[in-house]
């Protein structure tokens, strides 16, 4: 009785705490409820979704919208209701956005490998070795393929996980295992990884959002964690990314889910600030198990940043003692959300990074996708343009209205919509031109970038070879971790440098200066030792 009381209290000075957020008073737009249907009844212990969805534009909303079992859940606190998280529901009143996030994206090719000739990174096996990305790299094509793509990458399980209908259903939507099967825990293919990992999927779809402890942490509520079996987690995975993770359903406010990124902004950071700070305020669920972050007006930039973002994700090593970190570590789901010229200082601080070096053994990190933080700082970005006004532009149905895509489209192929809006005095070709110049521009200096790296590379393998010593060896290395870090940015990174051609050129300057002193210093040594 006394903790039932407690609790009330203490539900209470949590209710009067949000209330007092402009974003959850219910004084906010929206109409509220058109009758009772037995919502109080579910705010007597669920005030923080009270705060949420009453006056908003979805106070009209029954709780049984989204939420089957309802009368079990109310004869028995312990049995927990299903809630719906599947985004056909919201499909339902939002035709348009629903349908463009499911629409296939042709002019993004699939199984686009990015290390061969051609590809984003030719000598990626060269520079990556022998990390299991250099097994299979694709190019990304788009949110309603997150899953699938992700499963049937010939890194992730071995190659057991195959579309059902072979090379025909690699362009279709819809539900993961309607889509792919299980070729079973026996079948391996010829070189192919196991390297899958949960933290991964959680940016991939919404499907553990109730399942997964803040941080992927281990509780007894949490069905995966980080340390999960890779293989259960997959085949419990169902849909891709969906609405949930950018808009809350009690209440429609604009928010993010991802852990990390939270747990990063919430600690201090300031990189989606506007005028020194962002107005993400952080509301914790069951004791702490989940938390989100609702915004007053809508900032893509964050949104987009749950995924777009470098992090590490997988098992990797210590810098000083070599020991090896596992999932178990919070270290294996982390957020730098720092610039590229910051990050190796940044996971040498942290004590972490992904793999050595084949060759050279450098302890090299293994970065992921960037856009976020690459924009960050852009003269798009200090103009105020966020990405959904380049990657979501307004479009128009066929009864005229209009309506954001949620395709995610490339602007390179939607320039009027994408483009012209802020840019109207240039034509779509020359606005083609202007992209293709940065892009153009970018790429050779990431060619550039690898060649140094290649010849860095062979150097060291020549300089062991002939006896140069230690110390030498060792100063390279430093080289080579700087140079790698500085260059593969670009490579993880989707725009060719578009998002930032300044920080591109900058950084991958310094990656060619760093690689060519490495060479130069192993060069020296192996002149001293002819010498002898």
């Amino acid at each position: 009785m006394i903790n039932r009381r407690l609790a009330s209290v203490a539900a209470a000075a949590g209710m009067a705490m949000l209330l007092s957020f402009p974003i959850f008073s219910t004084a906010a737009k929206g109409k509220p409820a058109a009758k009772d249907d037995g919502r109080e009844t579910c705010y007597g212990c669920h005030d923080e979704v009270k705060a949420l969805k009453e006056g908003s534009k979805h106070a009209k909303l029954a709780c049984s919208t989204c939420h089957d079992k309802l009368k079990e859940h109310l004869d028995n606190s312990e049995t927990r209701p299903i809630t719906i998280i599947d985004s056909a529901l919201c499909g339902k009143c939002h035709k348009d956005e629903y349908a463009t996030s499911m629409m296939v994206d042709y002019e993004a090719p699939a199984r686009k490998e990015k290390g061969i000739p051609g590809g984003r990174s030719p000598v990626m096996d060269k520079l990556l070795a022998p990390y299991g990305f250099t097994i299979e790299h694709n190019e990304p094509r788009g949110h309603a393929f997150m899953v699938t793509d992700q499963f049937v990458v010939d890194r992730f399980a071995g190659g057991r996980f195959q579309y059902k209908q072979r090379w025909a259903g690699v362009d279709q939507v819809g539900k993961t295992w309607d889509i792919l099967e299980d070729k079973g825990p026996d079948f391996k293919m010829g070189e192919t990884g196991k390297a899958g990992n949960p933290t991964c999927i959680q940016c991939k779809t919404s499907d553990h959002i109730l399942k997964w402890k803040f941080l992927g942490d281990k509780d007894p509520k949490a069905k995966w964690d980080r340390t999960s079996d890779i293989i259960a987690v997959a085949k419990d995975t169902h849909n891709p990314v969906g609405c949930i993770h950018c808009h809350d359903p009690h209440g429609a406010q604009p928010r993010i889910v991802r852990d990390e990124l939270i747990n990063q902004i919430d600690k201090g950071s300031t990189m989606f600030a506007r005028n020194g700070a962002t107005d993400l305020k952080v509301i914790s669920f069951r004791d702490g198990f989940r938390k989100i972050g609702v915004m007053k007006k809508s900032d893509s930039r964050m949104m987009c940043a749950q995924c777009h973002v470098e992090y590490a994700c997988g098992k990797g090593f210590e810098f000083d003692s070599g020991k090896g970190v596992g999932y178990e570590d919070q270290r294996t789901n982390h957020m730098p959300l720092k610039q590229v010229r910051e990050l190796l200082d940044h996971y040498r601080k942290l004590n972490f990074y992904d793999f050595k070096h084949a060759v050279t053994g450098a302890r090299l990190v293994k970065l992921q996708h960037p856009e976020a933080e690459t924009y960050a700082g852009s003269v798009h970005e200090k103009a105020g343009v966020t990405c959904a006004d380049c990657h979501m532009p307004v479009m128009k149905n066929k009864q005229g209205k209009s309506y954001k895509s949620h395709m995610m489209v490339r602007p390179r192929s939607h320039v009027k919509e994408s483009c012209q809006g802020c840019h109207p005095k240039w034509n779509a070709e020359q606005q083609l031109y202007q992209i293709d110049a940065i892009k153009n521009y970018i790429s050779g200096k990431m060619r550039k970038s690898e060649y140094w790296l290649g010849e860095l590379i062979d150097t060291y393998a020549a300089a062991k070879r002939f006896g140069v010593d230690e110390a030498t060896l060792a100063k390279a290395r430093e080289k080579h971790e700087e140079a790698h870090v500085l260059w593969e940015w670009w490579t993880a990174e989707n725009s060719d440098g578009f998002h930032n051609p300044d920080l591109a050129r900058d950084s991958l300057a310094a990656s060619i200066t760093a690689s060519k002193e490495g060479v130069a210093l192993l060069n020296k040594a192996l002149e001293e030792r002819g010498k002898k």
